[in-house]
């Protein structure tokens, strides 16, 4: 069984930027990722109460008079469920230009049932369509990853979805695995998570960051490249010199396009012919075209579509 979702773009790059700070909130608007989470949760440490009170105002305004276009989505990454403060941040920030919120240490699918619940009054109070205002769960504990199944499922709001990756964060603590550049610890939590994603109905799951250091940009290409390998669409980044290569990385090439509607134009051309129907790719050996094979051509193709490309 899957939700029935509202379709969704293919974000590839989903840059994460400090609600406090608003030069580089502002500057968001033009650095080219698809995506922007504007950060109310912890952008630094310590966090006051009277900074998020500062930074709920920066995020609210910078929400409120985006331009209707020509933009990247906005999500914004709240506090837990069990902060006892999430209304505060919603209240904040919930409107039109609000694409989603990123909800953190999310444990179980009743914390999704609790946002979505708060979501869907303010949609009411707000004069917003219903479950207009997605939502994108972060795993980051072991509990989180053995139910990130049921936690997909818990809402036809929840967009996107993916295994998270830290180097000492909360899933190291709780996992308890030692970070290495090549990211074998980690690939069986982004593999089983994105299985259940699919398992789900999630169209474009999205993987966690790079953990390794920032100017390595041959490193962070290598695990982007990983992870779309895997089957992931997009990953979240936080420096702005990783765009571009993420950008790159998770879009289809020209090469895959040119096979793909190759593929399609061949069966297309076959018509209701009886005859086996022979690809001849180039570079590979001739192959008997069966349905899976189209099947996945043409979804490439819609993804490349998604994308604008």
């Amino acid at each position: 069984m899957t939700l029935e979702r509202r379709p969704v773009r293919p974000l590839r790059s989903i840059q994460f930027v400090p609600g406090d700070q608003a030069e580089l909130v502002e500057a968001s608007l033009a650095q080219g990722s698809d995506g922007v989470i504007l950060d109310l949760e912890e952008p630094r440490t310590p966090f006051t109460e009277a900074h998020r009170v500062a930074a709920r105002k920066i995020v609210g305004d910078f929400l409120s008079d985006l331009p209707a276009a020509g933009r990247p989505q906005y999500w914004s990454r709240v506090q837990d469920t069990y902060s006892g403060q999430i209304i505060k941040d919603l209240e904040a920030i919930v409107g039109p230009n609000l694409t989603g919120v990123v909800v953190p240490k999310v444990l179980q699918p009743a914390d999704v049932y609790a946002v979505d619940v708060i979501l869907s009054c303010l949609e009411a109070d707000r004069g917003l369509e219903a479950g207009s205002i997605r939502i994108y769960p972060i795993l980051e504990t072991a509990q989180s990853l053995r139910c990130s199944y049921e936690i997909a499922m818990a809402s036809p709001r929840v967009a996107y979805i993916g295994g998270a990756v830290s180097r000492f964060g909360d899933i190291v603590h709780s996992i308890g695995y030692r970070w290495t550049p090549e990211g074998d610890e980690s690939l069986y939590l982004r593999s089983k998570v994105l299985i259940d994603a699919r398992a789900a109905g999630i169209r474009y799951p999205i993987s966690g960051m790079w953990a390794g250091n920032g100017e390595d940009h041959e490193g962070f290409r290598t695990f982007a490249e990983k992870l779309r390998d895997l089957g992931y669409y997009g990953m979240l980044i936080s420096r702005p010199d990783h765009i571009a290569i993420c950008n790159e990385v998770f879009s289809p090439s020209a090469e895959d396009l040119v096979k793909w509607r190759s593929m399609v134009q061949t069966v297309d051309d076959a018509g209701d012919s009886d005859d086996l129907i022979i690809f001849d790719e180039p570079g590979e050996e001739m192959h008997v075209l069966h349905r899976a094979h189209v099947a996945s051509a043409r979804q490439g193709l819609e993804w490349a579509a998604d994308l604008g490309l």
